[in-house]
């Protein structure tokens, strides 16, 4: 099985050598250090990002595996590599991972990473204080940083509110939606117009799990289902009953399409990246070729309850023959304002450093195309002040995504309420075999 494993990683490597980059001139390796830098990541978004805006030092060449997130599959070829980083050539070893926030845990308490201040990484001055604690361990030691900070809220679109409230005006909006009672009678003002809420059974499912009270499992291990999750539950049963929204998955084609010029979804929900990864029908380059894109239809409120959404965080792997550029990629990423104003300008990204997002929140001149000119750098910018990260656990990918692929089945009629729920401990018994379940 290693053996089938290894050979699989192998075929999905990804070679490039970054190019494009934003300093004059690159800079030597270092001394002593190795000639190939390695990286593991889940998707091409971060790859794009350090192709098109970091500099390779000149000699160096960087490997890219990249793994998809689903059901922990990247986790699994991650531990793996981890595992033998030390047996591995030095070509292979894996030098920077990247991690999200639903298993950082995981890793920064682990001996597989390691203290990026010893690398020299030490000014985080202008990061969010979220991040800097999400990448750290107990005792306090930053393991790694977010070059993005992801404070998210109600993507709206602007024709159907204007229909459905007579108002397309943000402040206006968000007294309509302000919590959930006023969410979910928008919804039935939607419904009367022939519109759904949103596309996805699980468009909301973050801004309830990110305003748990408790985390998934205890300290005794025990699987427990916060009163925010029940209550994601209960509005979910409810919107299908009601016709307010669909069965199909966040990620799914069917969900997307509702976001392109044709779509029916009042709203969908998400920080900054969700322009770019869920909402490719409304904004992507081939849209706008075939006329389909809703560019300028949309709105950005902070929607029923604020929450955050994410984020990648970039950890440095204990054993890297490359610690010199593993802390140049890092500083580049959260201090190099040229860099981070690109992000912004160029990729609509809202960046992990608060001197950037600051000058473009305060810009009148400022504003996202997708948004019809509103500028949601402001918006993210005062969400982002009040981000905390709490209740989270190792196993949280896990149990966010098993509930709602379990639940699902329930939403659609194939099981029972009571069928789902046992399907959901079975597999995250079957996953993490550490967690107490409930009894079948």
């Amino acid at each position: 099985m290693k053996k089938l494993l290894s050979i699989l990683l192998a075929l999905l490597m990804v070679l490039s050598l970054a190019a494009c980059g934003q300093k004059e001139e690159p800079a030597p390796v270092e001394e002593g250090e190795g000639k190939v830098f390695h990286i593991y990541a889940w998707n091409e978004e971060f790859k794009g990002f350090f192709e098109k805006y970091y500099t390779v030092p000149e000699g160096i060449e960087v490997v890219w595996t990249i793994v998809p997130n689903e059901g922990t599959q990247y986790q699994d070829a991650l531990d793996l590599a981890l595992m033998n980083q030390d047996s591995a050539s030095a070509d292979d070893k894996v030098d920077m991972f990247l991690a999200e926030a639903d298993y950082i845990l995981k890793y920064t308490n682990s001996p597989y990473t390691q203290d990026v201040k010893a690398l020299g990484v030490t000014d985080f001055s202008n990061t969010y204080p979220y991040t800097v604690e999400a990448a750290s361990d107990a005792s306090g030691v930053v393991k790694g940083v977010s070059f993005q900070c992801c404070p998210a809220g109600m993507i709206y679109r602007r024709s159907i509110a204007l229909d459905v409230l007579g108002t397309d005006d943000p402040a206006e909006v968000q007294a309509a939606v302000a919590d959930w009672d006023k969410y979910r009678e928008v919804a039935a003002k939607a419904a009367e117009k022939g519109y759904i809420m949103t596309a996805s059974y699980a468009e909301d499912y973050r801004v309830f799990s990110n305003n748990t009270s408790s985390p998934w499992v205890d300290a005794n291990n025990n699987l427990q289902i916060d009163g925010a999750i029940q209550a994601w539950m209960d509005q979910a049963e409810d919107f299908v009953a009601k016709g307010y929204t669909l069965t199909s998955g966040v990620w799914d084609a069917e969900t997307t399409e509702q976001a392109a010029k044709d779509g029916k979804a009042f709203c969908f929900f998400g920080p900054a990246w969700y322009y770019n990864f869920c909402m490719g029908p409304a904004f992507g380059a081939d849209a706008e070729a075939a006329g389909t894109d809703s560019i300028g239809d949309w709105g950005l409120v902070d929607g029923p309850q604020a929450f955050f959404w994410g984020g990648t965080w970039l950890l440095a792997a204990t054993g890297s023959d490359n610690p010199t550029m593993v802390a140049d990629v890092m500083n580049a990423f959260i201090n190099d304002e040229e860099l981070c104003t690109n992000l912004i300008k160029n990729e609509a990204q809202f960046t992990n450093n608060q001197a950037v997002n600051n000058k473009f929140a305060a810009d009148p001149e400022f504003g996202n195309r997708y948004l019809g000119g509103q500028n949601d750098t402001a918006v993210f910018a005062a969400g982002a002040k009040n981000i905390k990260f709490q209740n989270q656990t190792i196993y949280d990918q896990g149990c966010n995504e098993g509930l709602q692929n379990a639940f699902v089945e329930y939403l659609k009629g194939t099981v029972t309420k009571e069928e789902a729920m046992n399907n959901f401990y079975k597999a995250l018994k079957e996953k993490y075999p550490a967690i107490n379940v409930p009894e079948a």
